[in-house]
């Protein structure tokens, strides 16, 4: 029995800690948000609860602070160095390799979105998000071609789209960092450990985090179907928008090819090893 109990304990352990990595990274991954990340994992509603009610809270998931904490910090200050680097190299197929990562989250997003019903708002929320989020991206990103020039107040903005993509399930903040020109510059400065560009994003992630979780929370549980299906709508044009027209060669389109294979086997096997959470705690 205690054998058991241990590695029941280390599966969960593992998992927490993957999860933790995976939305740590989902924050500054292009086209992936680390609240779907955590809404897909069974995570959000606990975090919200910590931001909310901390009294309350602690208690109850104390025992998944250290494993989802380690596993974010891991995720945001590691994939950044690692995304700096592969963006060095082709920014087209680590581009693929997050749309294989989004793919895989699709179905259990949907699953989770539709929890609690679909009606006919439901639905309209999805279409409704769906448009208005590719048309403005599609827009900036590919029709003006906006970029603006890196300072203070443009990572403190960051920050904030960072936090808000925590918060706000389906927001996924790099997309719009991408279409104005400072993904990049952002992503090698968190790669070196800037301390400028630490300080600038830090504070506006924690302010707007703060700030959104009440209402955040709120809307979800008073408009649970039509939050959650407008933010499927988000998640599916943000990955359209991202997707890449431009390739140098037949080389870069295989490669792209099994990257995007690689991150839809990643999701894959995260929502099976929840899955098997779900099921070990039931019995």
């Amino acid at each position: 029995m205690k054998r058991e109990r241990d590695e029941h304990f280390r599966i969960h352990w593992l998992r927490d800690l993957l999860c933790g990595i995976l939305i740590g990274a989902g924050a500054i991954l292009p086209g992936v948000s680390g609240g779907v990340l955590a809404v897909v994992f069974d995570i959000y509603r606990p975090f919200m609860e910590l931001l909310t009610h901390p009294r309350q809270a602690i208690p109850k998931y104390w025992r998944w602070f250290l494993p989802i904490g380690l596993g974010c910090v891991i995720g945001f200050l590691g994939f950044a160095k690692g995304i700096a680097a592969a963006i060095d190299v082709s920014s087209t197929v680590t581009t693929w390799l997050f749309v294989g990562l989004i793919v895989g989250t699709v179905p259990a997003l949907f699953r989770e979105a539709g929890r609690e019903g679909r009606g006919t708002g439901a639905w309209v929320s999805l279409a409704v998000c769906a448009l208005a989020i590719f048309a403005s991206l599609f827009y900036v990103g590919r029709v003006i071609h906006v970029t603006v020039e890196p300072s203070f107040l443009w990572y403190n903005f960051c920050g904030v789209l960072f936090g808000m993509s925590l918060v706000i399930p389906g927001l996924t903040s790099s997309s719009v960092m991408m279409a104005l020109g400072l993904y990049g510059p952002m992503m090698a400065g968190l790669a070196r450990l800037d301390v400028p560009v630490l300080a600038s994003v830090v504070p506006g992630l924690v302010l707007s985090v703060l700030l959104l979780a009440r209402l955040v929370t709120w809307f979800f549980r008073e408009h649970y179907a039509i939050a959650s299906h407008g933010i499927f709508g988000i998640v599916l044009a943000s990955t359209l928008v991202i997707i890449p027209t431009e390739y140098a060669g037949m080389w870069e389109i295989l490669l792209s090819a099994v990257c995007c294979v690689g991150g839809f086997l990643l999701a894959f096997f995260m929502d099976r090893l929840d899955r098997r959470i779900q099921d070990s705690g039931a019995q």
